[in-house]
């Protein structure tokens, strides 16, 4: 079991990064407001399972990085660090555009809005930066059972993605039409995720 600030500290790294515009988030607000909140949540339903083959992957593949290349953590750091710099600019740059403001999606059934689900979050950088580079450094390796840390954070990350993405993806009807009808309000979404990755992006190469 990691420590509690760990744990702690991770939670509110999930949080801020499932609150950042990315690929699930733009498909499941476009998905709900195209087909309704049913067909949204039939979409992250398969984005959860995506998150299930990440951890399988960090379990069998960073962990034993770690161990074997003492400066993989550096690089990883580092890696990651740049990556939510990025994703922070991509936020607040000129000209970028909300994820409420969205893009109509035809209808489809059920086992499409799955595997779509699914194909969104695997292919998603963020999705795997989370596991590949942010997740291990919450993990001490002084402390043992790498595995089970590993497990541990992970099912905090899928349990805050599948709570908040679900929350976005009940009510993304009424969020994109308040936010469209109020576009200070829309700026100030983009600039208040934007600063909290770089202040994340900082901590991390510290």
């Amino acid at each position: 079991m990691p420590p509690l600030h760990s744990v702690v500290a991770f939670a509110l790294v999930a949080l801020a990064m499932v609150l950042t515009p990315g690929p699930n988030m733009i498909y499941l607000i476009s998905r709900s407001v195209s087909q309704g909140a049913r067909a949204g949540l039939v979409s992250l339903a398969g984005i959860g399972c995506a998150f299930f083959v990440f951890i399988a992957f960090a379990a069998f593949g960073v962990t034993a990085l770690l161990f074997a290349i003492p400066f993989a953590y550096d690089v990883l750091r580092v890696a990651g660090a740049v990556y939510i710099l990025y994703l922070a600019w991509q936020t607040v740059r000129p000209g970028g555009a909300s994820p409420f403001h969205v893009t109509p999606l035809a209808p489809d059934g059920p086992r499409k809005l799955f595997a779509m689900g699914f194909a969104t979050n695997i292919l998603n950088p963020k999705a795997a930066l989370m596991y590949l580079s942010l997740l291990p450094q919450f993990i001490d390796p002084a402390l043992g059972h790498t595995l089970t840390q590993l497990l541990v954070l992970g099912a905090i990350q899928i349990t805050i993605s599948m709570v908040m993405n679900g929350l976005i993806t009940l009510g993304a009807g009424r969020i994109s039409l308040f936010l469209r009808t109020r576009p200070r309000w829309t700026l100030a979404q983009r600039w208040i995720m934007g600063g909290a990755l770089a202040s994340i992006a900082v901590k991390m190469v510290r």
